[in-house]
């Protein structure tokens, strides 16, 4: 996640130039995502002095002509450099996420063109983008890659299909893959029947519990895992 905003700010104007050149005076996606870091900062829930929750789930109501220009671009590149830039956002606050970041382009009738609504809701989900990197046995965290998540509900599912709570771009890894279970003995790691098994320190296991900075591989992927500060 780290400098996400940054290539935005940098980046991708110029990856889609032709697309934003058609915007000229009108709404253009930085201004989408200074409206989401507001609302954001809006409807955030001070639990405590060190504890503040992010709402998670932002509803982005645009007119007619302004969403077709998102539909133009891709839509689902813009949404990939706007989750990394709210997560980004979020860590710089100091601000914690119960669920994933989930973005959802609507037209609303009742939004002018050039205009953009933004409607937020906090939803808790099994995992959450680290906002820090301090992980503990009530939160503990895993890395893929760049990605950092805190392990915020009882369990999470990890594969390459679209239903799992972690997508895995791997073709090693099963649709369903691995499940990870948060335990009052600790967290549990699940192969869940996979083609290709699941590996804990460099050993098959059918199911394993973790301790502080295993390595588990499925497929090409390695996934750290941490429940304590080492993170």
């Amino acid at each position: 996640m780290s400098g996400a905003f940054g290539r935005f700010e940098k980046g991708v104007e110029n990856a889609v130039a032709g697309a934003f050149r058609a915007f000229h005076s009108e709404l253009k996606p930085v201004e989408i995502l200074t409206e989401m870091k507001k609302s954001m900062d809006r409807d955030v829930a001070r639990l405590s002095r060190d504890r503040t929750i992010s709402p998670n789930e932002f509803s982005v109501l645009l007119a007619t002509p302004d969403l077709e220009r998102v539909e133009n671009w891709g839509e689902d590149a813009l949404i990939d450099e706007f989750e990394h830039a709210l997560a980004e956002h979020a860590t710089s606050q100091d601000y914690l996420f119960v669920g994933a970041i989930r973005i959802l382009f609507s037209e609303d009738p009742a939004v002018r063109e050039g205009s953009v609504k933004v409607l937020t809701k906090t939803t808790r989900g099994a995992v959450a983008p680290a906002t820090s990197n301090v992980a503990s046995e009530e939160n503990p965290m895993i890395q893929i890659g760049k990605d950092r998540y805190i392990l915020t509900g009882t369990t999470t599912i990890i594969g390459r299909g679209s239903d799992c709570d972690i997508t895995i771009d791997d073709s090693g890894v099963s649709r369903r893959h691995l499940e990870l279970q948060v335990t009052p003995n600790g967290v549990i790691a699940t192969d869940l029947d996979s083609t290709n098994g699941t590996y804990v320190e460099g050993h098959r296991v059918p199911a394993a519990t973790l301790v502080d900075g295993n390595t588990i591989t499925i497929g090409r992927t390695h996934i750290m895992f941490w429940e304590g500060e080492s993170a």
